[in-house]
């Protein structure tokens, strides 16, 4: 049974930190249900509006100036806008939607509020981390898109924190069970 989870920015404002040249890295390998898919510590993958990114396990993720797009393995597509208002591109926050089943959870979401994004991490209910992948428009946009696949959740939803490159916690959502 799939189930949805989309949880509100919660946003936590920070100073100032060092700027570092955005890394092109390429998307994770998808791995089996019981290991959790992670990109490298902080980089920030570049891609072009519209270019799909296959993120694993059937699920494709692009970036149009509008917002966040995804289909998943039953082809439907989905989509999250960052220019209708209910995105304050100002401060630094962090959106979540997961689908999932017994075979395990694919997880994304919105970075935005910062043109220094580092990492965002994901704590599932029984402690295991696990380092989302992130995609960035050109230009450094001040928002991006973060993805992740980890094993079911059987009790609640992961914890999601957004960090800068520096490592310091820019903002921060509890799992939906917390």
């Amino acid at each position: 049974m799939k189930k949805y989870l989309l949880a509100a920015a919660v946003v936590v404002a920070v100073g100032a930190t060092v700027a570092a040249p955005a890394v092109a890295a390429p998307a994770p390998q998808a791995a089996p249900a019981s290991h959790a898919v992670a990109a490298p510590a902080s980089s920030v993958r570049v891609v072009a509006p519209g270019e799909r990114v296959d993120a694993g396990r059937g699920w494709t993720v692009w970036l149009t100036e509008e917002g966040k797009h995804w289909s998943g393995p039953d082809g439907y597509e989905n989509f999250r806008s960052v220019v209708d208002g209910n995105v304050d591109l100002s401060r630094p926050g962090v959106s979540h939607q997961s689908e999932g089943d017994a075979a395990g959870v694919f997880h994304s979401g919105l970075f935005y509020g910062t043109k220094k994004a580092g990492k965002v991490v994901l704590t599932g209910t029984d402690g295991t981390r696990t380092t989302a992948a992130l995609l960035e428009l050109p230009g450094r946009p001040g928002w991006g898109v973060w993805y992740a696949h980890t094993g079911p959740e059987n009790d609640g939803g992961a914890s999601v924190a957004f960090y800068d490159r520096n490592g310091r916690l820019l903002a921060e959502l509890p799992g939906w069970n917390a």
